[in-house]
C-alpha cells in the first residue's frame, strides 16, 4: 500500500520557498520569476536582481550527514572552469535549520533550456555551431584533472552488475573528468550552456556523452545526432561501458517511476548494446 505524502511534500515545498527568500534577503536580492524546484524537492532556484544587474540564486537543503561530500561544493569548485559557457558562483550562504541550508548567488546563462524535462521528447532546433560547442565543453571538461569523484569503480561494478549480472565486465579502463548530468534541461539553447556543476569529478570515459544519449532515445533523429557528434567516444569498449552504465543507472529510476517512457527505449538500447 502506498503512502500519500502529498501533504508532507506540499509543507516541505512551502519551507523551501521560505528558504529561498531568506537567502535572498541575506544577500539582499529581489526575487524576480517564479521559483523552480529541482529533483524530489531538495533544492530550489530563482532569477534574481540587485542594483539592476540579474543573477541566479540557489538554495539546496540536506540532512547534515550526507553534506560531505563532493557534490555539497560542486557549484562552487566548478569556478575552475573559465572558458566554457556555464554559470560562475559569485557568493554562498549556509545555515542550519533542521538540515543544512546552502544557498549560491550564481551568474545568468542567457537562452533557456532546451526541454523543461531531463530526457527529451519533442525535436530541439539547434544550429551546428550548437553541437561544436557541446563537444568542445565535454573534451574541455574531460582533460581538466581533479580529485573530485562522480563515479568508481565500485559504484559502476554494483550498478551494472546489478541489472546486466556477469554478462558485463565492469572494470573501468578509461576514465577522465565528467560533468555527470549532461541531460536536456542543463542545456541551453540556442546559444549554448550548462547548469548544474554539482556532481562533476571523475567517473568513466565517456559518461557524459552516454548519458546525453540515453536521455536523447525518444527522439531518434537527435540521438542520432548525439551519435553522430560523440561517435569516436561511443564507438569503443569504454563507451560502451559507459552507456551500459548510464543505462543500468536510469533505469533503477525507471524502477522508482521516474522517466517511464524511457525504460523500453533504454533497455532495447541495452540489448543493441550487448
Amino acid at each position: 500500500m502506498m503512502t500519500d505524502t502529498s501533504e508532507a511534500d506540499a509543507r516541505f515545498a512551502e519551507w523551501m520557498h521560505a528558504n529561498l527568500h531568506r537567502a535572498a534577503e541575506h544577500f539582499r536580492l529581489t526575487v524576480t520569476g517564479e521559483p523552480l524546484h529541482g529533483w524530489i524537492g531538495r533544492s530550489i532556484s530563482a532569477p534574481v536582481s540587485k542594483d539592476g544587474d540579474q543573477y541566479w540564486l540557489r538554495v539546496v537543503s540536506e540532512d547534515r550527514k550526507w553534506i560531505g561530500g563532493d557534490f555539497w561544493t560542486g557549484n562552487l569548485d566548478a569556478n575552475i572552469f573559465t572558458d566554457i559557457a556555464k554559470p560562475r558562483v559569485l557568493d554562498v550562504y549556509e545555515w542550519e535549520e533542521w538540515r543544512q541550508q546552502r544557498a549560491e548567488v550564481m551568474t545568468r546563462v542567457p537562452g533557456h533550456p532546451c526541454s523543461p524535462t531531463d530526457a527529451l521528447r519533442t525535436v530541439v532546433d539547434l544550429p551546428a555551431e550548437w553541437w561544436t560547442e557541446l563537444r568542445r565543453t565535454i573534451t574541455t571538461v574531460a582533460a581538466t584533472p581533479t580529485r573530485r569523484v562522480n563515479t568508481d569503480q565500485e559504484k559502476l561494478a554494483d550498478r551494472v552488475g546489478q541489472r546486466f549480472g556477469d554478462s558485463v565486465d565492469p572494470t573501468v579502463t578509461e576514465w577522465e573528468t565528467v560533468h555527470g548530468d549532461v541531460h536536456w534541461a542543463n542545456l541551453f539553447g540556442h546559444r549554448f550552456g550548462l547548469l548544474d556543476w554539482e556532481l562533476w569529478g571523475t567517473g568513466p570515459a565517456g559518461t557524459d556523452a552516454a548519458t546525453l544519449l540515453c536521455y536523447s532515445l525518444l527522439v531518434p533523429d537527435i540521438a542520432e545526432r548525439v551519435r553522430t557528434t560523440f561517435a569516436d567516444i561511443l564507438d569503443t569498449s569504454a563507451g560502451r561501458l559507459a552507456q551500459l552504465y548510464v543505462v543500468a543507472r536510469l533505469l533503477r529510476r525507471t524502477d522508482r517511476g521516474d522517466y517511464p517512457d524511457l525504460a523500453e527505449p533504454l533497455a532495447a538500447h541495452a540489448r543493441d548494446l550487448l
